[in-house]
């Protein structure tokens, strides 16, 4: 397994990200990883990582580049609570600022550099989203139908706001398959908000699946942080890799 820290440049400056892929000489099916609000870390790579060991290429943008490179916490923020809803506070108006229009503008970037790579395969790519990253791997995948065959998002927050570009209102734009993980009891994702975004898709016709792991609290992937779900977070590779083996089967 090669990974590789590399430089994409996009309308408003430059976004650092991992690129990881099998030895060999390829080409393999790509996998887009949009990272949590914390940003491009060990974790992240090692996630890419285990991706990539399944066969597939993977590269994992730091989306929120226009605040700086990364990384964009130090380790101490991610464990102690006090100093993570702190971090998350210095992070929220580049979330914020993370628009429907500026994530497709950007993943469209993304994909001309992934997709110009010889050791990526040249077809459709799925995006596997966590947290904030989850919400905007499905404005992704709204964005780029014809370019994103698949989407899976991980304890993601704000599927569903009053806003007219809230994520659920466009997702008649995805022709393929979508996988939603919820965290339990989550305040971003609250059972009337995953049943308006189910009642969305249903009215779309989109191929889903939606489901909520039972204990597990928003952000159970991440295994740096205090929010870290074991059994969730295998019960989400076993998700995650199913829907890959649909996808590129």
């Amino acid at each position: 397994m090669q990974i590789n820290t590399v430089q994409i440049a996009t309308v408003d400056g430059t976004a650092d990200a991992y690129f990881v892929r099998p030895d060999g000489d390829g080409p393999f099916p790509g996998v887009l990883l949009f990272m949590d609000a914390f940003g491009l870390r060990p974790r992240i790579a090692e996630m890419a990582g285990r991706i990539a060991e399944r066969g597939y290429a993977v590269l994992a943008p730091n989306i929120l580049y226009r605040g700086g490179p990364s990384p964009l916490v130090e380790p101490e923020e991610l464990t102690d609570a006090e100093k993570r809803d702190a971090a998350f506070g210095r992070l929220i108006p580049l979330i914020q600022g993370l628009t429907a229009d500026r994530v497709a503008t950007d993943t469209g970037r993304y994909l001309d550099f992934f997709i110009g790579q010889d050791a990526v395969a040249d077809r459709p790519v799925l995006v596997v989203g966590y947290c904030m990253g989850g919400t905007n791997a499905l404005r992704a995948i709204e964005a780029h139908p014809d370019r994103i065959a698949a989407v899976a998002a991980f304890h993601a927050g704000r599927l569903v706001t009053d806003q007219p570009d809230s994520p659920h209102r466009s997702v008649g734009a995805i022709t393929g398959e979508a996988y939603f993980g919820h965290a339990d009891n989550d305040p971003s994702a609250t059972p009337d908000q995953i049943r308006t975004l189910e009642a969305a898709l249903d009215e779309a016709g989109v191929k889903y699946t939606s489901e909520v792991y039972a204990g597990a609290p928003h952000g159970f992937t991440m295994s740096d942080t205090a929010m870290f779900n074991r059994e969730a977070e295998q019960r989400h590779w076993v998700n995650l890799f199913a829907l890959l083996d649909r996808t590129f089967s």
